[in-house]
């Protein structure tokens, strides 16, 4: 029995493991305050976080700012504001980060912006409405599997512990395997219990998002100036992306794309920096930022100016920029001389 008694301490570690993977796994899935789904009419800038996520609202609130004639951006990804008022709080947030210059590098600006409290608090109403998963909830589920899997590490290596212990003599004082066994048992009934989540769209908000994808194309009735055209355009963007937005401008798109897949690749770089780092990647992902949105890339076409856009891994459509009333693609005022006015801009 003296060997069996080295069985308390794994023991005592898998219950406790087995019990907290139990409870982060049920707070992942809890609502504390459900709601009936809006339907279609979900605000612009919430529909952009539950399609896309951080990123894909800085894009709709960016070409909305571009199309309002809030905002010009140059050839050389430098946003500058124009001095018109912010429409919300995340026009605002932009304001707030392009700063009393005037001016900011578009890659820069995406990530405060992503950052924001105005776009962490779009993540938390949709959380609260039962359509996304909050990130740090599931980043503690995540953390309580890899504490289980050690617990199970720690009831084998007791168990290897309490047999090179045994003295082979007496067979009373043999280590009883049957113990270590059942905790096993448990531990892998625990892992099955507390599976991930896929993704961070709740069963509701894949069935809320299905109702805005329907038959006809969705506009949002909120988030849109009455006095702005395109609202149909930036519900293509919220919900789709870049790739059926069809904006007007190559330079826009394509800067937008640049931007985005610098946003990636800095963060897998920090995602790899601190795989080691339990503290660095607890910030990461307790933050909504990290489910950032694809990149994308573009290309423009026509009289005036109009661009079709494809997502990463689509196909490019490559197209010349001209214009029928100015020459645009013979002139320094070519398509994009300044994503803010794009052909036949004055």
């Amino acid at each position: 029995m003296w060997h069996n008694s080295y069985f308390v301490v794994p023991t005592v570690l898998l219950v406790a493991a087995v019990l907290y993977a139990a409870g982060t796994h049920q707070r992942v899935r809890h609502v504390a305050r459900p709601q009936g789904l809006p339907g279609r009419g979900l605000p612009l800038l919430d529909t952009a976080f539950l399609a896309g996520g951080p990123g894909r609202v800085f894009d709709t609130a960016l070409v909305r700012m571009h199309l309002s004639e809030q905002v010009v951006i140059s050839r050389s990804n430098l946003v500058t504001l124009t001095g018109a008022k912010p429409y919300d709080a995340v026009d605002q947030a932009v304001h707030d980060a392009v700063g009393a210059t005037g001016s900011r590098e578009l890659g820069a600006l995406r990530r405060m912006v992503m950052r924001s409290a105005a776009v962490q608090e779009i993540g938390d109403r949709l959380a609260d409405r039962g359509l996304l998963r909050r990130p740090e909830r599931m980043q503690r589920a995540r953390t309580a599997r890899r504490l289980l899997w050690l617990a199970m590490l720690d009831v084998v290596l007791f168990a290897g512990l309490a047999l090179l212990l045994d003295d082979n003599d007496a067979l009373h004082e043999r280590p009883n395997l049957l113990i270590p066994g059942f905790l096993l048992l448990l531990g892998a009934l625990g892992l099955a219990t507390s599976t991930p989540a896929k993704g961070r769209i709740t069963p509701a908000g894949q069935r809320q998002l299905s109702l805005m994808q329907g038959s006809t194309p969705w506009t949002p009735s909120s988030g849109v100036s009455p006095r702005l055209a395109g609202g149909a355009v930036l519900g293509a963007l919220a919900l789709g992306g870049l790739a059926v937005a069809g904006l007007e401008n190559q330079e826009l798109e394509q800067a937008m794309t640049a931007a985005a897949a610098q946003d990636e690749a800095m963060r897998q770089a920090q995602a790899s920096s601190s795989f080691f780092s339990s503290s660095s990647s607890s910030s990461s992902s307790s933050s909504w930022s990290s489910s950032s949105s694809s990149s994308s890339s573009s290309s423009c076409s026509s009289s005036g100016y109009s661009c079709s856009a494809t997502d990463s891994g689509s196909t490019h459509h490559h197209s010349s920029c001209g214009s029928s009333h100015s020459s645009c693609g013979s002139s320094h005022s070519s398509c994009g001389s300044s994503c803010g006015g794009g052909c036949g801009g004055s």
